[in-house]
């Protein structure tokens, strides 16, 4: 057998007690700050992946474009 909702709505009134409503408002906004900073890092991971890919794209272009130059001084 589970705990009920009667069971949990004792446990919240005994927590609100104890702890007020000001605690719990600070302790819910930190943790909805600390959330979002672990979702801006896990982006910021992300993000530090895909310039390296980029930079290679950028070299394959520069190479190409230093080929086309070098083809045409030879002419």
């Amino acid at each position: 057998m589970g705990i009920g909702w009667q069971q949990l709505l004792i446990v919240l009134v005994i927590v609100l007690l104890i702890f007020g409503t000001k605690r719990l408002k600070n302790v819910g906004s930190d943790l909805g700050e600390a959330i979002k900073g672990f979702k801006k890092g896990m982006n910021d991971a992300e993000d530090k992946d895909k310039p390296v890919e980029r930079l290679k794209d950028d070299s394959k272009a520069e190479n190409a474009s230093a080929e086309r130059h070098d083809d045409k001084t030879r002419q």
